[in-house]
């Protein structure tokens, strides 16, 4: 997934709402843990009912909105500076589409970071429309943070938590979730859920004892030691706990994500549909996790 002109540099969404204010403290924190830029993007839109079809818009009209765009880089700016005063920190300010802007921006970057709102007004529809698309199409792993993630004396330093299924994608978000445990100094969790497991027996009102669940428990133990530990020797700095529960998975990774610093999940983009290209368990989770949470795409 690395591309050859791919630059160590954290890329945070700023709109000047208090979920991008979220965001735009944690990305700070992270540019500075890792010693790597951050870049503050804006972008604007003209509004289409202001001017009859055909007609250019005055170029005050466009001054004003750069003005207005500039001065939430600014604030993003100074809040980013009072995080972490150290970090080196530049801008990109684009006329269109956010989202446009984003996925462009995602094929050379090492992570986009945006805010997202909470609770919208439609039952369900959690992630914004903006967050939703870069999360599901961006070439780099995505970070979003919602209204209500905010950083605290208790998670600054908590653990970064990883869901592992053995899919390849899952792979891939392993490893991020190691590279991201080495750069925070954290512990890392390791979950896997195993409630879909088929079960073999001899038909219907067979018992199964405890001795046949904590067989399965055992091998599903050995399997994510053996599928963890090439990672371990690669990274052996970073601490790990690996947690094997006969669980949903949202409710395990959110139950082990409370008091984390960032819960990682890969996305499975198996849908029929073209651009629902995020499984149900992230989408869950974006929704309902205690933390910031980053979702990894497949190569």
């Amino acid at each position: 997934m690395t591309s050859a002109n791919r630059e160590d540099i954290v890329v945070v969404a700023v709109d000047g709402s208090p979920a991008s204010d979220n965001a735009v403290r944690w990305a700070a924190n992270t540019a500075a843990k890792r010693d790597i830029p951050l870049k503050l993007a804006a972008s604007y839109t003209m509004p289409q009912f202001l001017y009859a079809e055909g007609m250019v818009p005055p170029q005050e009209l466009f001054d004003d909105l750069q003005r207005e765009t500039m001065a939430k880089i600014d604030a993003a700016r100074e809040l980013a500076l009072s995080v972490a005063p150290d970090i080196r920190i530049g801008h990109t300010v684009a006329e269109g589409s956010p989202i446009d802007m984003l996925l462009e921006m995602s094929h050379d970057s090492t992570m986009i970071v945006m805010g997202s709102r909470g609770l919208g007004g439609l039952s369900g529809m959690v992630l914004g429309s903006v967050s939703g698309a870069v999360v599901s199409h961006a070439s780099c792993p995505v970070v979003v943070v919602r209204e209500d993630n905010n950083v605290t004396d208790d998670n600054k330093y908590g653990p970064v938590v990883v869901g592992v299924d053995g899919s390849e994608v899952s792979k891939r978000a392993t490893e991020v979730a190691f590279e991201e445990a080495i750069a925070r100094g954290a512990e890392l969790i390791a979950v896997h859920t195993w409630i879909d497991a088929p079960i073999q027996g001899p038909g219907s009102g067979y018992a199964i004892t405890d001795d046949y669940w904590y067989a399965m428990q055992q091998e599903k133990e050995e399997k994510l030691s053996a599928y963890l530990s090439d990672l371990q020797d690669k990274y052996g700095d970073v601490p790990v706990q690996k947690i094997v529960t006969r669980d949903r998975p949202i409710r395990a990774l959110t139950e082990a994500a409370r008091g984390a610093q960032l819960l990682i999940t890969g996305s499975h983009g198996r849908g029929g549909f073209k651009g629902m290209l995020l499984g149900s368990t992230s989408r869950a989770l974006l929704q309902s996790a205690p933390c910031p949470i980053m979702v990894v795409r497949g190569v």
